[in-house]
């Protein structure tokens, strides 16, 4: 009986934010502004856990994601943040780069499911339109903490000529390079970090001519409303 009340209390859950992309996207952007203005260590580090982690947990549940992958997903966010905390107490990057790694996987997992759900919708309207651009968001995101992860892990500086780099400046590099907008201004100094900037270009690319644009150009605003309205009227 505990088993199935559970469940049940899972699935009200879950429908609560059945498709919520709109507070998907909103969260990925509050993310996308912290991420600009903390740094990533310290007790900034936490705070950017604690983002990151309600917006892969809020995305798995919009995604109607199993309800054991959601619990999953909230206990390893505790895990991660627990790890950030640790960090900032003893000082020690080794508990932080253990906890970007866990975030990065579970951001991603997060942002499958929503591209899951986005590819299989059988109508697309406006929250389809809003999933999509969220994961096209999140790569921005996911390739940031990669690149920080990788700096912290390599002990050499990331790009060529910045010895101290800031968390903004990994955000604002891997933005330009989604987007292949390419100011010059950042450039990686070695591998891995100019290979994966060049599948970050080649993602973000291939992410908006396919499916983005293709989302776009089956979007019909407003049918969902008239054939409501015009089952209201048969009715």
């Amino acid at each position: 009986m505990n088993g199935a009340a559970n469940r049940e209390r899972w699935l009200e859950r879950a429908e609560r934010f059945s498709d919520a992309f709109g507070l998907v996207l909103l969260l990925v952007l509050a993310t996308y502004v912290l991420t600009s203005l903390l740094s990533n260590r310290g007790w900034s580090a936490v705070v950017l856990t604690v983002a990151t982690s309600i917006t892969s947990v809020v995305a798995l549940t919009s995604s109607h994601a199993n309800p054991r992958l959601v619990r999953s997903a909230i206990w390893l966010s505790s895990l991660t943040i627990a790890l950030a905390a640790l960090a900032a107490i003893s000082d020690d990057r080794v508990w932080l780069n253990f906890a970007s790694v866990v975030q990065i996987a579970l951001l991603t997992i997060a942002m499958g499911a929503v591209l899951q759900r986005v590819v299989t919708t059988a109508e697309v309207g406006s929250r389809t339109i809003l999933g999509a651009i969220s994961v096209y968001t999140v790569l921005g995101i996911l390739f940031t903490f990669l690149y920080g992860t990788i700096e912290r892990i390599q002990g050499t500086p990331f790009f060529e000529g910045v010895p101290h780099p800031a968390g903004s400046d990994f955000l604002f590099f891997s933005y330009t390079t989604l987007t292949t907008t390419g100011y010059g201004n950042l450039v990686p100094g070695g591998q891995p970090g100019r290979m994966l900037a060049g599948l970050e270009m080649m993602i973000g690319q291939i992410f908006l001519v396919t499916l983005v644009a293709g989302l776009v150009s089956l979007w019909r605003p407003g049918a969902a409303l008239r054939r409501r309205q015009e089952k209201h009227a048969r009715s």
